[in-house]
């Protein structure tokens, strides 16, 4: 079992940069470029952090290479030789400590949208996730159902479809993970079995949406739906009450006791959903077991 934080390290701290479309319009590919290396070498220092702090779960941002799937940008950026020197280091240290890679693509990808253009959009946006998870050997790529459109069974549906239609490798990464508002765990379940995608279970999320089944047996489905690999969860506090949406700065002793106790001796990987990010993390690494 290992615990694990999203992107930013606030201790460094990581500071990725970007840029207005305007401005890599006017300076180009070049500049594209000097942002990238930069995302991509303080992501290395991160990771180097984490190995210092025996954090081996990371998630790495979805903002590394600016403009990826915009036109202006076609920069081959995963073949060119200064961004593949870095993140050859970090598949290294990946390879050498068992480090767990992972990635979150935003919430503008999706996939069961009836729009062709958006559906054709997130795939695009998934192929750029690909890229990078390949580049340094990372293991998941989370993804949200999407939208209900009036009738959640026939979102469930067209998800399904556009999902068996996805590239092998991008479907050998993607995980679909339950939501706090629309897509509950029992439905997600429903996707799986039409599927295969391996389950992400959010607690926090469940929480805020429950459904109406029972947990023990939907829990039973994330861990088969998994196989023999090692299952990806998340984890984070309300920021005020238990099914409060926002996130709390930390992750509370009593709810992290309450996830461990449902997994029952289940191992798995805990990303921690929480304001403090890496500060999160820290005090609970002694749970760890596994």
């Amino acid at each position: 079992m290992r615990f694990g934080y999203a992107c930013i390290n606030l201790t460094i701290p990581t500071k990725f940069r970007t840029c207005r479309l305007k401005t890599a319009e006017e300076k180009g590919i070049d500049y594209i470029k000097e942002l990238t290396l930069s995302n991509f070498s303080q992501t290395l220092e991160a990771v180097k952090w984490n190995l210092q702090h025996n954090i081996y779960f990371y998630r790495f941002s979805s903002d590394l290479v600016p403009f990826a799937t915009h036109q202006i940008n076609d920069w081959e950026w995963w073949t060119d030789e200064d961004v593949v020197e870095i993140t050859d280091e970090i598949k290294a240290l990946q390879i050498k400590y068992s480090m767990r890679f992972s990635c979150h693509p935003g919430q503008y990808n999706v996939l069961n949208s009836k729009n062709p253009a958006v559906v054709a959009n997130t795939i695009n946006d998934l192929t750029y996730h690909e890229r990078m998870m390949n580049a340094v050997n990372g293991q998941d790529m989370i993804l949200h159902i999407g939208g209900v459109y009036g009738d959640k069974e026939a979102a469930i549906e067209r998800f399904a479809q556009n999902y068996n239609r996805l590239p092998d490798g991008i479907k050998s990464l993607l995980r679909i993970e339950n939501d706090d508002k629309s897509f509950a765990l029992e439905d997600v379940v429903k996707v799986y079995q039409k599927t295969g995608a391996p389950i992400c279970f959010d607690i926090h999320h469940h929480n805020c949406n429950p459904g109406e089944e029972e947990l023990k047996p939907l829990l039973d489905e994330v861990w088969k739906s998994w196989g023999d690999k090692k299952p990806k969860c998340h984890i984070s506090s309300g920021k005020t009450h238990s099914t409060d949406r926002s996130h709390h700065d930390m992750i509370l002793e009593e709810d992290l006791d309450v996830f461990l106790e449902l997994l029952d001796g289940v191992d798995a990987d805990i990303m921690f959903e929480a304001k403090l990010k890496e500060q999160s993390v820290l005090p609970h690494l002694h749970k760890e077991r596994g």
